[in-house]
Parts: structure tokens; sequence; C-alpha cells
């Protein structure tokens, strides 16, 4: 079988395979709306399942089909998400569940959704300001209502800013996380609750999320014995964790925050960096830290993407240092059926109204693939320069109070 993958990535073939051989190298090709790596999949109207049946004098082992959807665990993995600016202006104007209306529905159908929420919850946070130049920030506590809204699942604490408001702040998010019965990972109330995983066993699925903060300088403070605040990147301790709770049958999510870039392409030590938590073990290596969109790759078998974008924040593209296509967004769903990670979909979003994503239409999606999939070594280059799908913006209308 791993033969005929080879082949079929040597020339870009279609194959068909048996379920249980399925792999994230393979793309599984959704037919008249109907994929098996999907929750609303319908058997019975999907054309490649085969029905048979066996008949013998002698007794048999009852049969049973090679698919179960009993099995199958689907978890949704978005990018940055920082309710601040511009966007909680939008919230506070158009509702706090404003920004994830045209996207929620396949958010709340998985049955794992992952938030990175970079920003502290803190009581008395200001009215926000779309053109704030201090790099501190907080979100209102109301805005708590649009993780619930989407369906979140598990919350990421990794983020840069999470000790923007000292302890205080980071203890009251995380004391809401917990009224709200919200698992969290990669940050906590002191060094050993930041360290821990996130753990979930769901249709029989054993499923852990791991995370941490790589740039651990003092702009960024992490967690300590008595300190809260983000996980630092202790590798030796993550490769242990990691390795250990393979060998508890736990499909691995490892996530960074790394150091930001607007590139495409990850710095050498982020590659080996990542790469280091597939060595131990992990199945999925996820970059909640670009604000722009990463390249992806298999390595093993695992799958690694450097870098998902934005989710949720106010980056328009409109300002002149920006790259183009900052507002375009992957979200990442992952099929895992039996232990194992069989699937990856990548969901495609343009930001919007400095707050909300949208789903791509065709051509955006097939550009931005496209692009994307060359970065990654997987296609060959453009053969014409790509438009611009940034429209020309105008300075966002602000609403009297």
């Amino acid at each position: 079988m791993n033969d005929l993958l080879a082949q079929a990535w040597s020339q870009s073939a279609w194959a068909i395979i048996p379920f249980e051989d399925l792999q994230p190298q393979w793309k599984t090709l959704t037919i008249d709306g109907q994929s098996p790596i999907r929750k609303d999949f319908e058997r019975a109207s999907y054309p490649l399942a085969v029905d048979f049946t066996l008949q013998s004098s002698a007794a048999l082992e009852p049969l049973t089909s090679n698919y179960d959807p009993s099995k199958l665990t689907t978890v949704i993995m978005t990018g940055v998400t920082a309710l601040v600016r511009a966007t909680a202006l939008t919230m506070e104007y158009k509702g706090a569940t404003y920004p994830g209306e045209k996207i929620r529905d396949a958010l709340r159908e998985a049955d794992i959704t992952h938030i990175s929420n970079e920003i502290p919850f803190f009581t008395g946070c200001t009215f926000p300001k779309p053109d704030q130049v201090a790099l501190v920030f907080c979100s209102d506590p109301k805005y708590m209502a649009l993780f619930l809204d989407v369906g979140a699942d598990v919350i990421e604490l990794t983020g840069n800013h999470f000790a923007d408001r000292g302890a205080r702040g980071m203890l009251e998010t995380i004391e809401i996380y917990r009224r709200h019965n919200l698992p969290y990972f990669g940050g906590g109330a002191d060094l050993q609750d930041a360290l821990k995983p996130a753990l979930f066993d769901v249709n029989g699925n054993k499923i852990a999320f791991i995370g941490c903060n790589k740039p651990d300088v003092d702009r960024f403070p992490t967690a300590r014995d008595y300190r809260p605040g983000a996980a630092p990147c202790d590798f030796k301790y993550l490769a242990a964790e990691i390795a250990a709770l393979t060998a508890q049958g736990y499909v691995v999510i490892s996530t960074f925050q790394w150091n930001e870039s607007y590139d495409s392409q990850p710095n050498p030590q982020q590659i080996r960096d990542f790469r280091a938590m597939a060595d131990a073990g992990a199945s999925a290596i996820s970059g909640s830290q670009a604000h722009y969109a990463q390249k992806m790759e298999f390595y093993g078998e695992a799958f690694i993407h450097y870098g998902l974008g934005n989710l949720f924040f106010d980056q328009m593209g409109d300002q002149s240092w920006m790259p183009r296509g900052i507002r375009r967004e992957f979200i990442d769903r992952y099929a895992i059926y039996n232990g194992r990670l069989i699937g990856v979909e990548l969901l495609t979003a343009m930001l919007e109204d400095y707050s909300r994503p949208r789903w791509m239409n065709e051509a955006e999606r097939a550009e931005f693939l496209n692009e994307y999939f060359y970065y990654s070594g997987w296609a060959p280059p453009i053969p014409t320069p790509v438009p611009a799908v940034t429209p020309t913006l105008t300075p966002m209308s602000i609403p009297t109070p």
C-alpha cells in the first residue's frame, strides 16, 4: 500500500483503497457531497461502498464492516484568536457571537473544537479602541459568549499576550474556563498546571493536546512553580510526555506558540522543533502563533502545519507593511478513527469586517491551496502571477456609542 501511495503522489493520481488503509497522506475525495471521514457521512448514498454476503455450511465468525461510524472522532484546529481592537469593537456593536456566525456550523459539528486564545479575560477591561498602539491587551469577559457559541471544547493558553494583565488577569481567565467546564492546556495557574496535557476520550479515541510557548523571555512571562503563565518549551519534558501518552494509546496533538513572522516559510529552528515532537510520537503538530499562514508537510507518519493564520483577529491587510493575503486562514479538520489519525481536511476562510471569517469561494480557495501546496513542495510553481484577493479597504467606520 505504501508503494501505491508513493506512486499516487509522484503522478498526482487517484486510487481506490480500503477504508482501513487510509492515512493522512491520502486526500479522501468527497463524492456527491459524501465523505467517510465526516460526521454527516451517509453510507447508503456513497458510490464506493461495496456490500457483500458470504454463504457457507460451516460455522463462521460474524462478519463486520471495515467502517464503523461510532469509532470516528473529528477535531478542528484553529490559529490565532485575539478579541481586541477592531475585532472587540465590532463585537460591541454587532454582538459577541458575530465573528463566528459564518463558520460556526463546522466548528460545532466537530467532536473537539480547539481555540487558541492569546488574550486574558479581565474584569474592568476598557472599551476597545481599533487604533490602540500599545500591545498590551485584555478582553471583556462577556466575549466568552463567542467561544460557547462556536462550540469550543479545548482552549490553548500558549499565547504571548496571556500575561498582559498579570497574574490577576491570567487567574481570572482560568477561572472562567473552569466555570464553563472548558479544558485548557499550554498555560495554567502554575508550572505544573501549565505543563499538563488536556486529555479526551471520544468515541473510543484517546486524544491528548499539549503545547508550549517558545519565546520564553521576560516580555512573554511563562509559568513558574508559584506563578501563572504559558507553558515553557521544555523539550526534554515534552518529548518524554508525548512518548508516554503515545504508549498509553493517545493520539497526541502538539502545538506551539513559536516566534512570530509574516512569512509562509518556517524558520529552520522552527522546523527542527516541530519535527522533534513528531519524532517523540505526536501524530499532528500545529503552529498557533502565525498571523500569516505557513506551509505544511508530512514528516514520517505525522502531519505538521507550521502556522494556520488568524481565526478571530482584526488584521485586514490594509497596513503597508503587511504582506498580501494576511486575511486568509486555514482551519484544519483531523479525522481520527480507531485510535489513529487517518485524514486531514484543509478548510479555508477569508477574514472580513475586521472580525469575522467566512468560507472562501471556489476561486479564492483554489488560489490559496495552489500557493501553499507549492510552498510545501507538493505542486509546481504557479505559472502566472496570482492576482491579489484583498480588496482596497476603507478605514473602519466607528459608530457613535
